[in-house]
Formats: structure tokens, C-alpha cells, sequence
């Protein structure tokens, strides 16, 4: 059998720095483990950037002096905690600071916490998503003037930084149908986040393909990212567990529960039992992020009424062979790309690259695991 046709993507999140007791060891990890990928091979490489956390910029742009081959972006900022004008300002900076190996990645935002947190108008957010993507392409282009009549009104601002690339790719992450529709006409690729079914992604990829077509774009165009976090390990039970406690966290968000869609799991009561344990109504009712979801809620009673049958369906996590079926079956329904775990602490690029290759090639070396 062939080799794969699948990219390899790393996700980078604020996590590691919020529990570090040494900041600056943190901050040197992070360096590293980009500094390890880079060299490894991975496409891209994909900063978190939630309300809560760091600026995924500025992480990327010293990421930028310390790599050489890999694409990065932020995955993903949105439209209200950046401004259009911000979000055109930071690509264009780090596709200069890269030599033309920056992306955006882009999404709509969990907009409770933007009204109910930080007092902002919201608008329609799809319209705005929509209005996004047609200013920072006017920013990119020549004459670089750009003007919109939605929920910015933005009058004739010119800008006189633009990127490197004429174009920077732009991913949406998307999981309704009307970021769906978005990302068919105007995105590069669709983001779709953790735990994603193969029935959910099948379903949405080929909504995009039809709705990019519709459009006049040609559909083999677009790139698939799918943040699945695989993992190779002979112990899977632990790495299902963390799974159970982002699904918890995130895919209890409201809209999130379609991703998981799957046969024989009656995946709506699953999910509206875990926001009755963790309170995810009430808290974003009264704007809260994260840290107040993990304060408010019971994850341990939460993961509890999690199957973790279920978690072992959406998770590509376990043996070698396992995974490699997994990955040969999301490049079947037309994935692009697939998220891996880090490198781990004393791993080389040497190593980290075999455990890549191990994943696409039908004979590989069997040494491979997770970082």
C-alpha cells in the first residue's frame, strides 16, 4: 500500500505555561518542541489563542526567528477579540517575519463571553466572519484600502504593511452549517476541532466540496485539517481519560455536540448530562471562560458519565496498526491534514520524524509512540 496522502499539524496551547512553576522553562519547552517539529517535518504549526490565555501572535512571531520550513498561524483567533484591521496587521507582520510561511485561522469565537464578559456587540456572527474575510483581503491587496458596511463600517482605511504571500491561506474553524457555507465560499480549508467523528467529518467535508463547487471554486483546492491529537501507545486508557476532560470543557459548548455524532451513542443526552455536571449553561450564562467552568463544574463526575467506547471512537489513540487504520479511513472521507501529539521532552527531530513516518508508511519501524 502507498504511503498516506496526510500532512502532519502540531496545536501549541497556553496550558503548559498556566501550570508551569518555572516560566521561563516554559516558555523554552515551548521553543524547543517548535524548534523539534520544524526539523521533524510538520507542516504547520497551530498556536491556541482563547480569552483567557496568551497572544498567539507574539508566540508566533518569535517561533518565526527560531524555524525555517514550517507554516504557522494561530488556530484560531476571531473578528471580536481582534479587529479585522489587528488580524490583517499580525499575518502580514508574521508572514514578514517567516519569509511568507504564515496562515490565519479563524473563527467566530464563543460569543457569550464577548457580550457577557467583555460588553461587546456581536452582531450576526456569521456576518461578521463573512465581512472579516472581505476586509483583510482588501488589506492584503493592492492598493490595500479596504471598506465594509456590516457590523465594522470600516471607511477607506489603507494599510501599508502587507504580507509576503499575495494571499495567505485562511482556515475557517467551522462545525455549523453556516461556517460551513462560509468556508466553502470564501476559506482555504476547514479547522475542525478534536473529537470529530468520521460521520460528522464525512458529512462536512463533502457539504464544503458541494458548496465550494457551487461557488466556482474547485474543491480539491481546499485543505482538511482534523485535530485529532493522534497518538501511538500500547496504553490508551489514560489519553481517553484527558480526552474526556476537554470534551467536558469544550465540546459541551453550545453547537459543539455535533461533531461527536455517532452510530449507536445517543450522543445528545451524553452531552446534556455532562453540562448538567459541569453547569456549562449557568457559567456561560454569566460569561464565564474556562477556569470558571472548571471551578463550577464536577469533571470527575463528568468524565464518569462519559462512555469511554464512545471517547476510544472519536480519539485516534492506541497501537501502532490501530492508529495507522484510523488515519488510512479520515484520508478515505478526504482529511488533508491530522494534528499529532508534541514531541516528547528528549525527543529529537530524528526520532520525532520516524514516529511520523511511521504513522503513513504500511511497513514502518514499530517504535514508534507518543511524545
Amino acid at each position: 500500500m502507498p504511503p498516506l496522502p496526510l500532512r502532519f499539524c502540531l496545536d501549541l496551547s497556553h496550558h503548559g505555561w498556566a501550570r508551569a512553576t518555572d516560566p521561563s522553562q516554559a516558555v523554552e519547552r515551548t521553543i524547543q518542541t517548535a524548534r523539534v517539529a520544524d526539523r521533524a517535518g510538520i507542516d504547520s504549526l497551530w498556536v491556541s489563542e482563547d480569552p483567557d490565555g496568551w497572544d498567539a501572535f507574539a508566540l508566533l512571531g518569535a517561533l518565526a526567528r527560531e524555524t525555517s520550513h514550517v507554516r504557522l498561524g494561530p488556530g484560531v483567533v476571531n473578528p471580536y477579540l481582534r479587529h479585522p484591521n489587528l488580524i490583517a496587521a499580525s499575518v502580514a507582520t508574521l508572514d514578514r517575519l517567516s519569509s511568507g510561511r504564515a496562515f490565519l485561522g479563524l473563527g467566530r469565537g464563543q460569543t457569550e463571553w464577548y457580550v457577557r464578559a467583555f460588553g461587546m456587540e456581536v452582531g450576526k456572527p456569521v456576518e461578521v466572519l463573512e465581512e472579516t474575510f472581505g476586509l483583510i483581503r482588501q488589506w492584503w491587496r493592492p492598493p490595500h484600502r479596504a471598506s465594509s458596511v456590516g457590523h465594522f463600517a470600516v471607511q477607506d482605511w489603507e494599510r501599508t504593511i502587507s504580507p509576503v504571500q499575495a494571499a495567505p491561506p485562511v482556515y475557517v474553524a467551522a462545525v455549523g452549517p453556516q461556517a460551513l457555507d462560509v468556508a466553502a465560499r470564501h476559506a482555504d480549508g476547514v479547522l475542525f476541532n478534536d473529537l470529530a467523528s468520521e460521520a460528522f467529518l464525512a458529512k462536512a467535508i463533502a457539504t464544503v466540496r458541494a458548496g465550494a463547487a457551487a461557488a466556482g471554486r474547485d474543491p480539491s483546492r481546499l485543505g482538511f485539517y482534523v485535530r485529532a491529537g493522534v497518538t501511538v501507545t500500547d496504553d490508551p486508557e489514560p489519553i481517553l481519560e484527558r480526552k474526556k476532560t476537554y470534551l467536558s470543557l469544550v465540546n459541551t459548548l453550545p453547537g459543539m455536540e455535533r461533531l461527536m455524532a455517532t452510530p449507536g451513542f445517543d450522543v445528545a443526552e451524553i452531552v446534556a448530562e455532562v453540562r448538567r455536571l459541569m453547569r456549562t449553561e449557568g457559567v456561560l450564562a454569566r460569561g464565564g471562560g474556562f477556569p470558571a467552568l472548571r471551578q463550577a463544574g464536577d469533571l470527575v463526575a463528568a468524565r464518569a458519565a462519559i462512555p469511554t467506547d464512545l471517547v476510544a471512537q472519536l480519539a485516534v489513540v492506541g497501537p501502532l496498526p490501530h492508529v495507522r487504520a484510523r488515519l488510512r479511513s479520515l484520508a478515505g472521507l478526504g482529511a488533508t491534514h491530522v494534528f499529532v501529539v508534541p514531541p516528547g521532552p528528549q525527543q529529537t527531530a530524528e526520532a520525532y520524524g520516524a514516529t511520523l513516518a511511521a504513522l503513513i508508511e504500511d511497513e514502518a519501524p514499530t517504535q514508534a509512540t507518543s511524545g
